[in-house]
């Protein structure tokens, strides 16, 4: 075994520990981690789209919004940052728009804001936010796990080969088909209530990880860097490991405003719709 394949194995397990040990505990716990992975997000975005030589006020206004949502995330106030976000995000366009600069700012404050908030809400604080999140993980981690074993054992035509020349649609196909069942099965263990609707929002949330994924391609691929960063020996960055994670959170929870703006569901959590208990 190669020193770089033990190096990764060895990060892998101390990633995964920390992860389901802190979604375990949830509360406070898992806020913090929510928080701190919004902000290496945003780090990360920065320091690939060379933010800071291209804008240096918006590169400071990004970083003390980016705190101050980050603390809104450990206190649990996430209407508020989910409202403060949209009004920065439409506060950064109309600034950049004005001056004339790229859009990677307010592209950067929506991509690592909606990191931390939706993640610490679906999460949440009780069992049912454990499962949701459970859920995510099963779906996620089996579309990125098959997609990779089915692509190579398959091959056929490339889904996108400008962006990310290994992906192949039976990758994507064999990748989507896992995540279901997996999600699913995560489902009828921890006693939800599976349906041809559910069914259907977690093929949205597969199809949104891998989404995800491409999206990082793109964005690495447009200012030719390898990784995201360093921050993880053996894995790259961040954003590289959390890419298709937090696409399906962002789908999860914009569902969620969505179907509850659109019904006067009194339970509209996105734990509640992952499980099967709201109305999907």
């Amino acid at each position: 075994m190669s020193e770089e394949l033990k190096l990764r194995i060895q990060s892998a397990i101390v990633m995964a520990i920390v992860v389901l040990a802190t979604t375990w505990a949830g509360g406070i716990a898992f806020r913090l981690l929510a928080a701190a992975i919004q902000l290496l997000v945003f780090y990360e975005w920065s320091t690939m789209t060379r933010l800071r030589e291209e804008n240096r006020v918006g590169f400071a206004f990004g970083w003390a919004i980016q705190i101050l949502l980050a603390l809104c995330v450990v206190l649990g106030l996430l209407q508020f940052a989910s409202a403060a976000l949209l009004g920065f995000v439409l506060l950064a366009v109309a600034w950049v728009a004005k001056r004339q600069l790229s859009y990677w700012l307010p592209g950067g404050l929506l991509y690592a804001g909606l990191s931390g908030i939706s993640l610490a809400a679906i999460r949440g604080g009780d069992s049912l936010g454990l499962k949701a999140m459970l859920v995510v993980f099963a779906l996620v981690w089996g579309t990125d796990i098959l997609a990779y074993f089915v692509g190579r054992a398959i091959g056929g035509p490339k889904l996108a080969p400008r962006i990310s020349p290994g992906k192949t649609w039976s990758g994507a196909i064999g990748g989507t088909v896992a995540g279901v069942f997996f999600g699913a099965l995560v489902i009828y263990i921890s006693g939800g209530m599976l349906s041809a609707g559910l069914l259907v929002l977690l093929f949205f949330l597969s199809v949104f990880s891998q989404i995800g994924d491409l999206f990082e391609s793109f964005i690495k691929r447009r200012f030719g860097v390898k990784d995201s960063s360093k921050l993880i020996p053996g894995h790259g960055g961040v954003m590289d490991r959390v890419d298709g994670l937090v696409f399906a959170c962002f789908a999860a929870f914009l569902f969620t405003l969505a179907a509850s703006a659109l019904s006067s569901c009194a339970q509209c959590s996105i734990a509640n719709f992952l499980l099967g208990i709201g109305q999907v």
